[in-house]
């Protein structure tokens, strides 16, 4: 669901997740994107777009003057009605001269709650969903590494994004 490389040599229908962080001049950028290799599995290919989807509507409730709420909220309301879950405790954060910043941007809450948006906060939106439609996960012993407890797919996708008061703006696309 989430690690650091390893030995492991990618396999033809494997999901892969790769999150990148970048610094420049002194500010930092994050972004993932999960793709398959090879060829694609139909339950993998629907993880993948839905996922890309919370992405998507959380960046939309990413307006200024919503709350934190409405971005979780969004980013959850798509990933359950969708029929996947979303690890318990993980979402995105604020980012600017660091990587990881407040807030908290958890991917499921309620809409109206948490502190307001306001122009010039960035923050890194991050939807992951699982397959098995659970909330539960294991670290592995190498301490970062995380995997479905149920041993289902997981999928992770991520912008870097400006509140703006023309909207929000995504700071991650080329």
């Amino acid at each position: 669901m989430h690690g650091i490389p390893d030995g492991y040599r990618l396999a033809d229908g494997d999901l892969v997740s790769i999150d990148f962080g970048a610094e420049l001049d002194g500010w930092t950028g994050d972004a993932a994107i999960s793709f398959i290799v090879g060829t694609p599995d139909a339950a993998d290919e629907a993880l993948i777009e839905s996922t890309e989807k919370a992405l998507a509507a959380g960046i939309a409730a990413a307006a200024e003057g919503a709350r934190l709420g409405d971005i979780s909220h969004a980013i959850g309301t798509l990933a359950r009605g969708a029929g996947y879950g979303v690890p318990a405790g993980f979402g995105g954060h604020g980012i600017g001269r660091h990587m990881h910043e407040d807030p908290h941007v958890p991917n499921e809450g309620k809409a109206g709650r948490g502190m307001r948006l306001r122009h010039g906060l960035v923050l890194a939106i991050e939807p992951m969903l699982m397959a098995g439609g659970g909330s539960h996960y294991e670290v592995a012993p190498d301490g970062w590494a995380l995997k479905t407890v149920d041993g289902t797919r997981a999928a992770h996708a991520e912008h870097t994004v400006a509140i703006t008061h023309d909207g929000p703006r995504i700071l991650t696309i080329p």
